[in-house]
């Protein structure tokens, strides 16, 4: 089932891309029925998951394959993984939708779309570093051509900045990983056999290298301050469906990293690091909230709430590793937290960019100032911007508030410094609700005149982004009780 997930995207990418037959209309259909066709797949596995247990992995399928080096096709989820899978999964189909429409090289585009489908599902359900860096590595590349090749502004610079700092980080991750297979007995890349050996345990000096080769690398895809100045020019530039995949699904590869791999292999070193990584996470919170309140450009000031809310994740992970002793608790809702934030923010910040794009299809840009009064021509995109602005700034009711409340709930238990970050959420709350009324309220001018609402394809993108918000936000143990068993197991591997 799991190879099938994500090699489908990846043959039907290769079809479509080989046969130039194929129609603009018959290449977006394609896109909408396969990532419809995932979609399925993904609920079935949900609806047939059970928790595998400590270290242990669900629908797992493994086959030789550079046997040399111990390496392995290796893949199965756990309740870290599954949610991830599922919220790609929503994502990808929604973009699909939303560009339904679009006639810039449909084609390539659609291709291109199904090859970063698949190789994001292959990142989280690797059980194999090799195999996870193969996957890390295809997703940077195809994200460049879609920066390069349907962004707009200086989309030719921004995408090289892109490709420039993540491959850096993903060149100091593969240094990372070489540095566990060598420091393994026996050799290995197979994740959980690593994570049984605890490779470097009682290495004081080799097992902080190593894990800081991983953090760099991981911290550079997240992003994390001070490694995030490529993001706000590449979501600028970037399309609207681009920026919306690039927020919600590839970001997450950076902090999915930490729990997966950085956590559970190298617990010592990851309570090494633990300081150091609250601070960045801290500085994250409330440098990219206050940047993104001096924004003018919707759509820039949205790439820099991405630093922010990923900045909760970091600040919660790196809490897990200040205090083991009688902490499981706290420690394991941090986690949850994490997770869930995780979720919740590919969601939120994929329909806000999908919104930001419908404002620059109608009116050429994302200037707030150029708006005012676009409430009353265009009262349902009016209204489902509000609704994700608010699941953006954690309001109650949403799937926001539950991530950031446990975040909190458990950082503050282990640290009550971690308490430094909590403005960073009346600083969000602040800017959203500025944006709100520069651009929605009072009377209708400039750009706002003739502005057309939402269509019922962009509707139809959108919606389901913010009506499984709101579900989280009003029953979140459906996602919880997918998550809190491997948080707990996770907690138990950094703790030993």
């Amino acid at each position: 089932m799991l190879s099938l997930i994500v090699f489908l995207p990846l043959v039907i990418a290769a079809v479509m891309a080989a046969v130039p037959s194929i129609g603009p209309a018959a290449a977006r259909w394609t896109w909408v029925a396969v990532s419809a066709a995932e979609l399925v797949l993904v609920g079935a596995l949900w609806a047939g998951y059970e928790d595998p247990g400590p270290n242990g992995l669900a629908f797992e399928e493994q086959v030789p394959w550079i046997p040399g080096v111990n390496s392995s096709y290796h893949v199965g989820v756990d309740g870290l993984s599954l949610p991830l899978l599922a919220m790609t999964a929503v994502v990808f189909l929604a973009c699909a939708v939303y560009a339904l429409k679009d006639s810039a090289r449909s084609r390539a585009q659609s291709a291109l779309f199904l090859f970063l489908q698949g190789v994001s599902f292959g990142v989280f359900v690797s059980a194999d570093l090799i195999l996870f860096f193969v996957f890390f590595d295809l997703s940077i590349v195809g994200m460049y051509f879609v920066i390069a090749g349907w962004g707009h502004g200086n989309a030719a610079r921004s995408a090289l900045k892109f490709f420039l700092y993540t491959f850096l980080g993903s060149l100091a991750l593969l240094l990372g990983f070489i540095g566990l297979y060598v420091g393994s007995d026996p050799h290995s890349f197979d994740i959980p056999e690593l994570v049984g050996a605890a490779p470097l345990e009682n290495n004081p000096v080799a097992g902080p290298l190593v894990m800081a080769a991983i953090l760099v690398g991981l911290a550079v895809k997240t992003p994390t301050v001070p490694f995030h100045t490529w993001l706000p020019p590449a979501h600028t530039d970037a399309p609207a469906i681009g920026s919306a995949v690039l927020a919600a699904v590839l970001l997450k590869m950076g902090t999915y990293g930490f729990v997966r791999i950085a956590m559970p292999i190298l617990p010592d070193a990851w309570r090494a690091w633990a300081w150091p990584i609250v601070v960045i996470g801290i500085v994250s919170v409330l440098y990219g909230a206050l940047v993104a309140l001096a924004q003018t450009n919707l759509k820039r000031m949205i790439a820099y709430t991405s630093v922010n809310h990923m900045g909760y994740i970091v600040l919660a992970l790196g809490a897990v590793g200040l205090v083991v002793d009688d902490t499981a608790a706290a420690r394991s809702v941090a986690v949850t937290g994490a997770v869930v934030q995780m979720v919740s923010h590919g969601l939120i910040t994929a329909a806000l960019f999908l919104l930001a794009g419908v404002m620059r299809a109608r009116a050429g840009t994302y200037d707030m100032d150029s708006f005012g009064g676009l409430a009353g021509p265009a009262p349902r995109y009016a209204t489902l911007f509000a609704i994700a602005a608010f699941a953006s700034l954690g309001l109650p009711g949403l799937s926001g508030f539950i991530a950031e409340f446990q975040i909190f709930a458990g950082s503050i238990a282990l640290a009550p410094i971690t308490a430094i970050a909590l403005p960073g959420i009346l600083i969000t709350a602040a800017l959203f609700l500025r944006a709100l009324q520069r651009v929605f309220t009072g009377s209708t001018q400039g750009q706002s005149h003739g502005f057309a609402d939402v269509s019922g394809r962009q509707l139809w993108s959108v919606g389901p982004l913010l009506a499984l918000s709101l579900l989280i936000g009003v029953l979140p143990q459906v996602l919880l009780a997918v998550i809190e068993p491997a948080s707990a197991a996770l907690v138990g591997l950094v703790g030993r």
